[in-house]
């Protein structure tokens, strides 16, 4: 049997607490926008020392950054879990939209839309936000032709797809300022019966 070593338990509590600094920054940026959110008002809200904080992540732009990537690694995780369990055809089309749409009506999605709005207008910024933006847009195009099964080396596919994500940001924007849900229901079923009918079929 493997003896936990003294280092193992205040490894875990370490863990634990990036974890809840990382979950309170997102809770803060879309709540309170890039202004409040500091290294401070995430310690504050994730119940941990600013000392603490500030051991995991010296600068706010350390803690905002890794905070957007982790919360939006796991969401794609999510995604491939819950996609395991879903039928072929129309059904599986409407579960990638609807998956899509949710990631840019969620908390992460607000959360991000405060950090790209800050980063217009600060160079230093932009810097870090830029390439991460672009990671956060392929990862986002390579889980949707994964989870329809589909061809992202043909044109129509990779259009459509694209056509997809890009509906999706516009239901997110749309849903920052007033509850947008009852119409972009009926948005989501149109759109996903007219992608599943427009994707080349293997």
């Amino acid at each position: 049997m493997r003896r936990m070593s003294s280092r193992e338990p205040k490894q875990d509590r370490s863990r634990a607490t990036r974890q809840r600094l990382l979950e309170a920054t997102i809770d803060c940026l879309a709540d309170q926008g890039w202004e409040a959110t500091t290294v401070t008002a995430a310690a504050q809200r994730a119940g941990v020392s600013r000392g603490a904080a500030q051991h995991h992540f010296p600068a706010r732009e350390d803690l905002i950054t890794a905070a957007l990537e982790h919360m939006f690694d796991a969401r794609m995780a999510e995604i491939r879990a819950e996609s395991t369990r879903l039928p072929e055809g129309p059904g599986r089309t409407e579960f990638v939209v609807s998956r899509v749409v949710d990631h840019y009506t969620g908390e992460l999605f607000k959360a991000a839309l405060q950090v790209w709005t800050a980063a217009a207008a600060d160079p230093s910024l932009r810097e870090r936000i830029v390439p991460l933006e672009a990671k956060f847009g392929r990862t986002v195009h390579q889980t949707a032709i994964e989870l329809l099964g589909a061809d992202d080396s043909d044109p129509t596919t990779r259009r459509l797809v694209q056509a997809t994500l890009d509906l999706a940001r516009g239901l997110g924007l749309a849903d920052v300022l007033t509850d947008d849900s009852a119409r972009r229901r009926n948005i989501v079923t149109q759109w996903a019966a007219t992608l599943h009918a427009a994707l080349p079929q293997s």
